[in-house]
């Protein structure tokens, strides 16, 4: 969760959650509630501590029997969009942060929530207490008439979901979560196939034989499955696996060209552009997988790369084109820039072709 997205809780969403707890619950101390949770530490807080925040006043507020508290969202959550509004998100958490103790209580709530605020978050704990009981729930969950429901059973127990807990057993085993995966590889929504891909990505970066594997059973089967597979294997493809890229027919870099790899400018400011060109030509018809890597120099000194596609085309034999890429190297909340040498790399079919320097000044 972006710090970018901290003020969706408004006061005005929190009081129109406040009315409408009063309407199902009297006793609701409704002007206290607010209060508490607008209170001196508040903007100084960012999203993820919001949503706690807000579930641990919920918990004071309601009444102190959990099932008589969830009774209660049961009939607020319903007033909220789905879960792409991403407004109520404090629900789900308040079954994560107090709900783990009664299962058949939580489990079947965060199915109910995940419909307006993603239980994605949410059902790690459980996952964390009991993984076998919660994942065999997991795929029961992965045949669900509700998409919302079928991309939690494969959202939720992503190893390394951003934001989430990692899920440790899960990242060194992940066998409990391929049969959920082989369930929704076909599914109708393109979010919960999303789901699959991101899942499949996310184990690719533990156990990149096993996603070559499973890629090399599904692709082909249909476009639907195709795209999951490609999705699912970015992070190898721009680690130039060559086993993913002969999958997707780029394994041949010398049946391309390059000429006229060139800087715009050999030194710019933090916060300015660089740029560069250069032409391809193929030698014979072939598919073509561009990108490129930018050597960052880190605080400590030293060098991290980080790579950015620009396109995957096919040629014709003797056919050429000509690329200019901007990068900007403006501060921006995930990647603060430090002075000192920094590099453009060109990367053919998972080749490197070519690297240029730069300076990066203050």
């Amino acid at each position: 969760m972006g710090e970018a997205f901290k003020n969706l809780y408004t006061r005005e969403l929190i009081e129109k959650i406040g009315d409408q707890i009063k309407v199902e619950y009297s006793d609701f101390k409704r002007v206290e509630f607010v209060d508490s949770i607008l209170d001196e530490t508040w903007e100084g807080l960012e999203l993820k501590a919001r949503t706690n925040y807000i579930a641990a006043n919920l918990r004071k507020f309601l009444p102190q029997d959990y099932k008589s508290a969830i009774t209660i969202i049961d009939k607020v959550i319903v007033h909220y969009g789905n879960w792409l509004d991403g407004l109520v998100f404090f629900f789900p958490t308040f079954v994560e942060l107090y709900g783990t103790d009664d299962w058949e209580t939580s489990v079947p709530a965060l199915a109910r929530y995940t419909r307006y605020a993603s239980s994605e978050f949410a059902v790690r704990p459980f996952i964390i207490d009991d993984q076998k009981r919660m994942m065999a729930q997991m795929y029961e969950w992965s045949k669900s008439d509700c998409e919302h429901v079928r991309r939690l059973s494969s959202e939720g127990c992503r190893p390394l979901l951003p934001w989430g807990q990692i899920l440790q057993n899960l990242k060194a085993d992940p066998s409990p979560i391929l049969p959920i995966l082989e369930q929704l590889k076909n599914d109708a929504d393109i979010y919960v196939r999303k789901s699959v891909a991101n899942n499949l990505n996310d184990i690719s970066k533990n156990h990149p034989e096993l996603v070559i594997k499973i890629a090399k059973d599904w692709y082909g089967q249909n476009e639907k499955i195709n795209w999951i597979v490609k999705h699912g294997c970015r992070t190898l493809l721009k680690q130039s696996n060559k086993d993913a890229l002969a999958l997707f027919g780029l394994g041949d870099a010398g049946s391309v060209q390059v000429s006229d790899l060139g800087l715009v400018t050999a030194s710019i400011k933090i916060g300015e552009d660089n740029s560069f060109s250069f032409t391809i030509e193929a030698l014979q018809a072939t598919k073509v997988r561009l990108e490129y890597g930018v050597d960052y120099v880190k605080a400590n000194g030293k060098r991290n790369r980080k790579v950015f596609q620009i396109s995957e085309i096919s040629l014709k034999q003797g056919e050429r084109k000509n690329y200019t890429r901007k990068h900007s190297f403006a501060d921006v909340s995930i990647r603060r820039h430090y002075p000192g040498i920094h590099s453009f790399t060109l990367i053919v079919n998972g080749v490197e072709r070519g690297t240029l320097d730069f300076q990066l000044n203050v």
